[in-house]
């Protein structure tokens, strides 16, 4: 593990040297990712262990399409990596990713990077479906090597799929919890004050006034206990006592409000409503393709999201005016592509339309939504046929 970490510090510095430098992809896949993947045990040079420029028959995937690297063991991809350039922004993780990584039955993990970040993926919330959220973030230009042996689980002769699995899902509930936590602590709210006083046994009544009247109290014991602890754990031979230690102030935010959680109905049309799901909808999407410019229409029968605004080149039509909401694409569901939603989970009817019970299902249909972007894009499918 000692010559493992000193091969990450040596990448950090390295990659806080030159990692301005990569202006381009293929500078940045060439300079900062493959120098990684041989620190990891997968030799760029050995096309059993790193095949670039991956491409495989899998169902929906166009031929042209291909994920920059797909990491194998025992001859077979476990692994998928999408590349971007360094001063490229991961806040969304690239649709071509999601597609092969749902069209794949054997690869559980996908992992997106500019070089000096890296976001790990898998699919704890639903098989075979990329979650949203990485379960691991590495940023080299702020982490220390000794904080990042969480990679050693990636290294080819370490690299088990149940094994990251397992990591990913601790991780995962980790995160979670820390973040709760934190915000129980910096915030001590009326739930968490209620939950101190009932474990202090506080004989009496725990109604909302009582609570916010002890609230600051709660308060001040959270500052000195937190004090407390970190005094306990210095070894400095130094006395030091709660009071020298300033306790970081603590920020209350009031509840924001905002029409973006409402309904919101149409100024001329009261029967046109545009929903929280349909606003989340065109949200996602938007998050999906962040440099495509996509708008939407809300009618009195479905929602739509349009390519550049124009009425013609719609994406999809969302109907949430069903027991079920249903999703329309403007390309034709194929066996190919039926197949792909049903393998992300997704219910497809006779007609070409699907189920999507949630707005955040769309996720699965990615691959999907590539396409009707490809053929929105394409002005040959919007020219009139003229007849001479």
């Amino acid at each position: 593990m000692e010559n493992f970490i000193n091969k990450l510090q040596n990448h950090i510095d390295h990659v806080k040297r030159v990692g301005e430098h990569c202006s381009t992809e293929e500078t940045t896949k060439q300079a900062l990712i493959l120098p990684l993947l041989d620190i990891l045990g997968f030799s760029p040079y050995d096309p059993t262990k790193v095949l670039a420029e991956f491409a495989a028959d899998f169902p929906g995937v166009k031929s042209t399409e291909r994920v920059d690297y797909a990491l194998y063991c025992n001859g077979q991809p476990v692994m998928f990596i999408e590349a971007k350039s360094y001063v490229a922004n991961l806040t969304n993780h690239a649709p071509q990713l999601s597609r092969y990584f749902n069209s794949s039955l054997g690869v559980t993990i996908g992992a997106i990077t500019n070089g000096k970040e890296w976001r790990f993926f898998t699919d704890l919330i639903n098989t075979n479906v990329m979650d949203e959220k990485p379960f691991l973030t590495v940023d080299f230009t702020k982490h220390k090597a000794e904080e990042l042996v969480q990679l050693a689980e990636f290294k080819h002769d370490n690299f088990h799929v149940e094994k990251l699995r397992f990591f990913a899902e601790e991780n995962q509930y980790i995160q979670q919890f820390k973040t709760v936590i934190k915000k129980s602590i910096n915030e001590v709210d009326l739930d968490f004050v209620r939950y101190v006083a009932q474990q202090a046994n506080i004989q009496r009544q725990l109604n909302t006034k009582f609570l916010e009247m002890i609230q600051p109290f709660v308060k001040q014991a959270v500052e000195q206990a937190i004090s407390d602890t970190v005094v306990k754990g210095l070894s400095s031979p130094t006395i030091i006592t709660a009071k020298s230690i300033e306790p970081a102030p603590i920020k209350i935010e009031e509840p924001i409000t905002s029409n973006e959680s409402a309904d919101i109905i149409h100024p001329d049309n009261e029967k046109i409503v545009t929903t929280k799901d349909e606003q989340d909808l065109y949200r996602i999407v938007n998050e999906l393709f962040p440099e495509t410019e996509l708008a939407a229409k809300d009618t009195e029968s479905y929602y739509s999201i349009l390519f550049q605004n124009k009425n013609n080149r719609w994406l999809f039509r969302y109907d949430v005016n069903r027991k079920r909401p249903t999703i329309q694409f403007v390309v034709p569901i194929d066996d190919q592509r039926k197949l792909e939603l049903s393998r992300a989970g997704l219910e497809v009817q006779a007609n070409g339309q699907v189920y999507l019970d949630k707005p955040e299902h769309i996720y699965r249909a990615v691959g999907i939504l590539k396409d009707c972007l490809d053929y929105c894009s394409n002005d040959d499918n919007f020219k009139r046929n003229t007849v001479s």
